[in-house]
């Protein structure tokens, strides 16, 4: 009887061992197998990705998951809900090498949520905001430091003087260091906020879903 046929010489259905397709890639840590090209050594890079998503109980514990799992460098990641009743925007910036970029969009895809998934150029519209407390030892430096920074004061008192910041990463970067001198006691930041630049929609909806 050939090995060919349905039954092997052994009566098991199915082919031989030997002729079975081995699967590829290695077991990371956590027992998921790794595509041989994203492990390979490549440069990383910095890439922000929107996640146009429908309104579920779970959706962003899905794609959070779905990074943990993957083991993808994520900077940061923002929700927030779009100009369609039901809609959400994620978006991600993540430190990845470009097949793990590819990988990181193409699981994004399998999801049920998620209705569109792309990446942005390198220089997208991108804003971030800001609240950060100081020690209010010296309010008309924090005051000046706040006014250079197109900021906003939100909360002063004689200990601490709390102010917001919106703008893009490089600037909330450069005010964080000038609020340094002063004493930082609390930082909260929102992450990124991207839309894609001129007439290009960052997310293509079908007419079901607008």
């Amino acid at each position: 009887m050939s090995r060919n046929e349905d039954t092997r010489r052994d009566g098991l259905a199915g082919p031989a061992p030997e002729e079975r397709q081995r699967p590829v890639g290695r077991r990371n840590e956590e027992g998921i197998r790794v595509d041989p090209e994203v492990a390979a050594d490549h440069e990383p890079r910095r890439s922000t990705i929107s996640a146009y998503v429908a309104d579920e109980p779970g959706v962003l514990a899905s794609v959070s998951g779905l990074f943990h799992r993957r083991q993808f460098n994520i900077e940061s990641l923002t929700v927030g809900p779009t100009q369609n009743d039901g809609y959400s925007r994620i978006t991600l910036v993540v430190e990845e090498p470009d097949p793990g970029v590819e990988q990181a969009k193409k699981q994004l895809r399998k999801l049920l949520p998620v209705v569109h998934v792309r990446e942005l150029d390198a220089d997208p519209v991108a804003r971030e905001l800001v609240i950060l407390k100081v020690d209010g030892d010296e309010p008309d430096e924090v005051q000046a430091i706040t006014e250079m920074y197109d900021g906003e004061t939100l909360d002063a008192g004689p200990e601490t003087i709390t102010v917001q910041i919106t703008g893009g990463e490089g600037k909330i970067d450069d005010a964080l260091d000038a609020y340094a001198q002063f004493g930082v006691r609390e930082i909260a930041r929102t992450g990124q906020a991207a839309l894609a630049r001129g007439a290009t929609e960052t997310a293509r909806v079908d007419d079901t879903h607008t």
